[in-house]
């Protein structure tokens, strides 16, 4: 646990925040250890599980343009094509033209995708439900975890 001071902030606080810092970094490589073998076995790297996650959040038919893939990665448009041409070949994503700009290119996640994601989210779910099995701990946790979803703009996982 870190020992790091903040002030102007009571160290009941600064103590509670050390705590959860533990239960993240331990949540995050706990959620690490859950993927590798999956990840492995479908020949898919975590940055491209992470679009595949984002991607499995939108709606079923919506799709997003190469240019919005490569800023939420922080890849360039290039790097990013690469990631798209590594999951289009796996039958992950599937690439369509915009009805906007025929010659705009979106990308959209496929139900081999979407299959894989929420096999994943489904054991770090089940994990998860088994540390917060205390009704106080939950609470505290589930409130934490919502505030940290509402400031980074997404969810946790």
């Amino acid at each position: 646990m870190s020992n790091a001071s903040v002030p102007g902030i009571n160290a009941a606080v600064q103590q509670d925040a050390a705590h959860l810092a533990d239960f993240i970094l331990f949540s995050q490589r706990n959620c690490i250890l859950q993927l590798s073998p999956t990840l492995t076995e479908a020949k898919v790297s975590y940055p491209q599980f992470f679009l595949l996650a984002y991607l499995e959040d939108l709606a079923p038919d919506e799709s997003i343009s190469m240019g919005r893939v490569a800023k939420m990665m922080g890849h360039s448009t290039a790097a990013a094509t690469g990631m798209i041409d590594k999951l289009q070949v796996l039958g992950m994503i599937q690439r369509v033209m915009a009805a906007s700009d025929r010659r705009k290119i979106m990308v959209r996640i496929t139900e081999k995708g979407r299959e894989l994601v929420q096999q994943m989210r489904g054991r770090i779910a089940g994990d998860l439900a088994r540390m917060m099995a205390e009704p106080d701990t939950r609470a505290k946790l589930a409130a934490a975890g919502r505030k940290i979803s509402r400031n980074q703009g997404s969810p946790l996982f």
